[in-house]
C-alpha cells in the first residue's frame, strides 16, 4: 500500500470519522488548496479543519465510507458515501433529526506524502434536498 493511500485512509478513518483534528498537520501540506463548492479554501484551518468541524457539528454521528480508491503517481481519487443524523446546525439549517446519505468524489494531489491540493465534487444539492423542511 502506498504512503499516499495510507494518508487517505487516516484522513477518512481518524480525522473525518473520529474527529481527530490534531492529526491534520501530519496529513496536509500547510498551504493546501481545496477546490470545492462554494469556492476555494487555502490552508489547513480554512480547509480540512473547518470542513470536518462543520460536518461533525451538524452530524455528530457522521461516517464516510470509501467506496472506490484509485491511486496514480501523485494523485488519489476517492469515491465515498456519507451518512449521519442532522442534530446540529449545518450550513445555516437548524437540526432536523433527519438521517442523510450522500455521495462524493474527491481527487487529492500529494507533495512529499502530504495532501497539497483537493478537487471536491460532493452531491451538495442532494444533501440539501434531504435536509429540506418542505416536502
Amino acid at each position: 500500500m502506498s504512503k499516499n493511500i495510507t494518508v487517505i485512509n487516516r484522513w477518512f478513518d481518524e480525522a473525518i470519522n473520529q474527529g481527530q483534528l490534531e492529526i491534520l498537520d501530519e496529513l496536509f501540506d500547510p498551504g493546501v488548496v481545496a477546490h470545492e463548492p462554494p469556492g476555494d479554501s487555502h490552508g489547513i484551518d480554512d480547509g480540512p479543519r473547518k470542513a470536518v468541524s462543520a460536518l461533525r457539528a451538524g452530524f455528530p454521528d457522521f461516517k464516510a465510507t470509501i467506496e472506490d480508491l484509485i491511486a496514480s503517481d501523485d494523485r488519489v481519487a476517492v469515491r465515498w458515501t456519507a451518512t449521519g443524523t442532522h442534530r446540529g446546525e449545518f450550513m445555516g439549517i437548524a437540526p432536523t433529526e433527519k438521517t442523510i446519505r450522500f455521495n462524493a468524489i474527491y481527487i487529492y494531489r500529494f507533495v512529499d506524502e502530504k495532501i497539497a491540493e483537493v478537487w471536491a465534487s460532493p452531491d451538495a444539492l442532494g444533501l440539501l434536498k434531504q435536509l429540506s423542511t418542505t416536502t
